[in-house]
C-alpha cells in the first residue's frame, strides 16, 4: 500500500468518525464515494470498486457505530424503546440486501441508488423543515416496517441508516439530539447484518485487488476502523455542544457534491 493511500485513508477515517458521532450517520455516505475513487486508482474495475467501497464502508460502520453509540448512551440520549421496535425489521432488511440483492445488482446501479438516496438525505438536511407539532411516533409494527426499509436501503448503499433514521425520527418530533443518538444505535444492527450479508454474498469471489476478501477491502478496514472509533466519541461530544443545524447544512452541501460524483459513475 502506497504512503499516499495510507494518508488518504487516515484523513477519511478522521472525517468519517467525527461526522458519525456528530450527526449519527455512520460515516458511510462520506466513505463510499472516496473509497470508490481510491479503489479505482488502485486498479479495481468500476463495478467492483463501487461494491467494495459499499461493503467496506458498512463493515467499518460496525466499529464506528459502536463507539458513537457508547458516547451517546453515556449522555442518556438514546431512545432504546425505539431501537428495540425497529431492530427486527432492520436485521431482516439488511440481511436480505447484503446477502441477495447486493450481489445481483450491477455496480453502476448501486452507484445510482446511492446517489439518489444520499441526494435525498442532503436535501432533507439542508431544508431542516420542522414537522407539525401533533405528529407522533408510529406503533411497534410501523416502526418495524420502517426499520426493514432502512436496513434494506442501507445495505444497498453502504450507509449506517442515519441518512434515513435521523430525518424519520425528526419527522416524528423526536428532538434532534435524541434522533442523532438513536440513529447511532440503529446503525449497529444495520452494519452487523449487512456485513454478514456481504460475507455470504461475496464468499468465493476472486480478489479484485491484493488484500481483498470477497467484497471487503481489508487494508482499508485496518486503517479506517481504529481512526473512526477514536474520533466518533469526539463527534458525539460536539453534537451536544455545537449548533448542529448549521453544521448539517454544511454537510448537506458536501453530500450533494458526493451524490453528483456517484451519479456520474452510475451514468
Amino acid at each position: 500500500m502506497s504512503s499516499l493511500l495510507v494518508i488518504q485513508l487516515l484523513l477519511l477515517g478522521v472525517a468519517s468518525g467525527f461526522l458519525a458521532g456528530l450527526l449519527g450517520i455512520g460515516g458511510g455516505m462520506l466513505m463510499v464515494p472516496f473509497l470508490t475513487a481510491m479503489l479505482l486508482a488502485q486498479g479495481a474495475t468500476e463495478a467492483m470498486a463501487v461494491k467494495m467501497a459499499i461493503a467496506s464502508s458498512m463493515a467499518c460502520i460496525v466499529a464506528t457505530s459502536s463507539s458513537s453509540l457508547r458516547a451517546h448512551h453515556r449522555r442518556g440520549a438514546v431512545r432504546w424503546e425505539l431501537v428495540r421496535s425497529m431492530a427486527p425489521g432492520i436485521v431482516a432488511g439488511a440481511l436480505l440486501s447484503g446477502a441477495a440483492l447486493f450481489s445481483s445488482l450491477k455496480g453502476q446501479w448501486l452507484a445510482g441508488v446511492f446517489a439518489v438516496f444520499v441526494g435525498y438525505s442532503a436535501l432533507q438536511m439542508w431544508r431542516g423543515k420542522q414537522p407539525p407539532p401533533g405528529r407522533g411516533i408510529p406503533a411497534a409494527p410501523g416502526l418495524a416496517a420502517v426499520g426493514a426499509l432502512i436496513g434494506l436501503l442501507s445495505g444497498l448503499v453502504g450507509a449506517g441508516g442515519g441518512f434515513l433514521a435521523v430525518p424519520f425520527l425528526v419527522w416524528c418530533n423526536v428532538p434532534v439530539h435524541q434522533a442523532v443518538a438513536t440513529s447511532a444505535a440503529v446503525g449497529l444492527p444495520v452494519a452487523l447484518a449487512s456485513t454478514l450479508g456481504y460475507l455470504i454474498g461475496g464468499w468465493g469471489l476472486e480478489p479484485a485487488l491484493p488484500g481483498a476478501f470477497g467484497y471487503l477491502y481489508l487494508p482499508a478496514l485496518a486503517l479506517l476502523m481504529p481512526v473512526t472509533v477514536l474520533l466518533a466519541p469526539w463527534g458525539a461530544k460536539a453534537a451536544h455542544a455545537l449548533p448542529v443545524a448549521q453544521l448539517k447544512k454544511l454537510f448537506a452541501a458536501l453530500l450533494m457534491l458526493l451524490a453528483a460524483y456517484m451519479a456520474s459513475k452510475a451514468l
